[in-house]
């Protein structure tokens, strides 16, 4: 007796529009997502997870990720979550939270840079949240603006 296995995306997301560099201060950085190809009980990232990265000449994604482990008041919303990432991404951190990444366990839905975050894909940025009962961490919009100091 066999059990069918769900299907799963055969394509890459890795494309033109995904940043190829780690970004400078206030560079530009791709938000993402993981796909049904990631196995959330056995990989580094935990569920909820603010995503952020770049892809490598070898097609795969260097990524950096916050799940707020600690239960930090401040990390509660997705979008800190993908800031603080992007933080010690921008500033080449030593951390726990990255990991080099086949680029069909992750999808680009927007980016974020200095000034804010830009998703382009709100329906997979609303299932991540929905599978990760986080639902209430998601953003009011599609375009989150930073405080500038």
């Amino acid at each position: 007796m066999s059990t069918a296995s769900p299907t799963l995306k055969e394509i890459s997301t890795y494309s033109k529009d995904t940043p190829t560099e780690r970004p400078g201060p206030d560079g530009r950085a791709g938000v993402f997502v993981p796909t049904e190809a990631m196995d959330l009980g056995n990989g580094p990232i935990r569920k909820g997870a603010g995503i952020v990265g770049y892809g490598n000449p070898d097609g795969s994604l260097t990524v950096y990720f916050e799940a707020n482990r600690f239960d930090d008041t401040s990390l509660h919303k997705w979008e800190n979550k993908v800031r603080k990432a992007y933080d010690r991404l921008v500033i080449v951190a030593p951390t726990v939270s990255k990991a080099k990444m086949d680029a069909k366990t992750l999808e680009l839905i927007g980016y974020i840079d200095g000034a804010g975050i830009s998703i382009k894909h709100p329906e997979s940025l609303t299932a991540w949240l929905a599978i990760s009962d986080a639902l209430d961490t998601a953003p009011d919009g599609t375009a989150i603006k930073f405080n500038r100091r």
